[in-house]
């Protein structure tokens, strides 16, 4: 079976991405750091913005979009050598295709162009996520208590890179 076909996303595919980060954010608000509630109440145009801007990656079968990856390079001098990996998420139906692993792998290659490392943070309670990426190369660097509250429960994250200098 070949892997799933890949592309970075832009203005045209905002609908599509907004509906499916909403689906992300709302079905496992303890995965992301953005809540529902606010991206939620956001014009279709800022969801075009960010694509426009960044660099988002999106793939599925028939044309639907079934999952989604980014990547965020920081513009402050100090900062810009860390690109940081967000907004990981395949749609249920999706999941076992190799699409996570194509979109992740995807990101990685675009960060290692114009970063000398990438970072994520993920739950420590997602092990399944956790050992997705060590099995890809990831490995960890740092541990964040109550890094993210939501539900009035607080989530770990533990920090993981890939250095490539």
């Amino acid at each position: 079976m070949s892997p799933p076909a890949i592309r970075r996303l832009g203005r045209d595919d905002a609908a599509a991405f907004r509906d499916l980060r909403l689906t992300a954010l709302r079905d496992h608000p303890d995965a992301f750091g953005a809540a529902f509630e606010e991206e939620s109440a956001c014009p279709i145009e800022r969801f075009a913005e960010r694509l426009e801007g960044g660099f988002v990656l999106g793939g599925g079968e028939s044309g639907r979009l079934d999952g989604m990856a980014g990547v965020y390079v920081p513009k402050d001098l100090k900062a810009r050598h860390k690109a940081h990996l967000w907004g990981i998420y395949v749609r249920p139906e999706a999941r076992g295709t190799g699409l996570a692993q194509a979109l992740i792998l995807g990101c990685v290659e675009y960060a290692r162009s114009v970063a000398e490392e990438v970072i994520l943070g993920v739950a420590t309670d997602n092990q399944a996520a956790v050992a997705r990426y060590r099995s890809m190369g990831f490995e960890e660097c740092g541990f964040e208590q109550r890094a993210l509250k939501t539900g009035g429960r607080y989530y770990d994250e533990v920090l993981m890179a890939i250095r490539f200098v």
